[in-house]
């Protein structure tokens, strides 16, 4: 085991323990392995290293085996999927009224508490993302509405008013039917489901959540007491500021001092302000104050202007006014830059595919610099050596856009 007394390891990694944690997503976590051995194989075509991959069987969570032969050094490496998808589509189980209503009280919480606005002060792409779903069903029912409209005054030239009124109400409800069936081409629903996961809650964690944070914890705990070399923990979208409360938890908890393998925390594409700025998200802004200034671990957290769907290039902790007042030493914010380390038409391919570009840094790229996600999990370096000594991105936004008192 490294002793992690501070992130800068020196050693090389030749067993690593990866978990990862998905953003606000349904999908079964065979998608991910499959997803991983297809843009691994590609990755290690471009830049000339091995990497195979192999299922595991008799672990609690869904699990794969990776082994790599990269810059000369074999690692191997045991990636673990901290699911909850089942939470997801829990929470998406709700009728069409519902959502409506649902959508209602989400408008309010994020404009009454004045969220919106200073969400809204900072990048637009997220802000516009948080926004399409509110317009694009409104715009549903209005299209349901003029089509019930329609066909009650055409009925009514014929038969009694009444059932006119009756056939407009079936127009209505079966057009939003149809919306709702097709929603997995307009994303209408399922955006307004991930916005409402915990701003219903303006802010805290559902008890379900907690829940699963807390099981999440205790396996993190059990790795850290093996004989890896490092223990990462991978969050993309939503499933980043899950992480961070994972590793706030056992930073309190002692968990993280003396012997152990080192520890790296690696954040995608991030949301963490479409929590952290609603006004009871106190739990949120202690756990990112905790871990920006904690030295038993390393923190990269990266983004990409390109990735309308996250706050790129933002630093999470000082935005939401949780920076500690001296020594923030995380998270490092640096950027992936596809147009940049994806081939031109490769970008030209996917930018308007908002969706498939929330989840590029999951996959290959032609033209890689220093972020490789197939090298950082699967390769021979720690994430604190990897990226020791790198800077920050210099376009990254600091400073807090909102002040509680906690």
């Amino acid at each position: 085991m490294a002793n992690n007394e501070d992130a800068s390891d020196t050693g090389d990694v030749r067993r690593r323990q990866v978990f990862y944690i998905p953003g606000y997503d349904p999908m079964l976590p065979r998608r991910y392995r499959e997803l991983y051995r297809s843009e691994g194989r590609r990755q290690a075509e471009i830049s000339g290293y091995e990497i195979e991959l192999r299922a595991l069987s008799g672990r609690q969570n869904y699990a794969w085996h990776v082994d790599a032969v990269i810059d000369g050094s074999h690692v191997k490496t045991d990636f673990e999927f901290l699911a909850w998808s089942d939470l997801v589509r829990d929470s998406m189980e709700r009728s069409i009224i519902g959502t409506f209503a649902q959508l209602a009280r989400v408008v309010w919480i994020y404009v009454s508490s004045g969220a919106l606005w200073r969400l809204a002060g900072m990048r637009k792409g997220p802000v516009i993302a948080a926004l399409y779903p509110i317009f694009m069903l409104l715009a549903q029912l209005l299209v349901g509405l003029a089509a019930g409209a329609l066909v009650w005054w055409a009925v009514g030239l014929f038969l009694p008013q009444w059932v006119g009124a009756l056939a407009g109400l079936a127009t209505l409800a079966g057009v939003m039917i149809l919306f709702r069936r097709i929603d997995n081409r307009l994303f209408a629903y399922y955006l307004m489901h991930d916005y409402a996961f915990t701003a219903l809650r303006r802010g805290q964690y559902p008890p379900e959540l907690e829940q699963r944070i807390a099981i999440f914890a205790t396996r993190l705990r059990e790795a850290l007491q093996s004989d890896v070399d490092e223990v990462l923990l991978v969050g993309h979208s939503s499933g980043a500021h899950i992480g961070v409360s994972v590793l706030a938890d056992l930073l309190r908890a002692g968990d993280l001092e003396g012997a152990r393998p080192n520890l790296g925390f690696l954040t995608l594409g991030h949301v963490i302000p479409m929590v952290s700025f609603l006004p009871d998200a106190h739990r949120l802004r202690h756990d990112l104050h905790d871990l920006s200034r904690s030295k038993l671990l390393s923190w990269v957290d990266v983004t990409a202007p390109g990735d309308g769907c996250t706050f790129a290039l933002v630093d999470p902790v000082s935005v939401c006014g949780a920076a500690p007042a001296q020594g923030q030493r995380w998270p490092l914010v640096i950027s992936a830059a596809f147009s940049q380390t994806l081939a031109p038409q490769t970008w030209h391919r996917l930018k308007w595919r908002f969706f498939r570009v929330h989840f590029q840094y999951l996959c290959a790229f032609e033209r890689p610099r220093d972020y490789d996600y197939f090298r950082i999990t699967a390769g021979p370096l720690s994430l604190g050596r990897r990226f020791k000594g790198r800077k920050p991105s210099p376009s990254c936004l600091r400073g807090a856009r909102i002040l509680f008192r906690e």
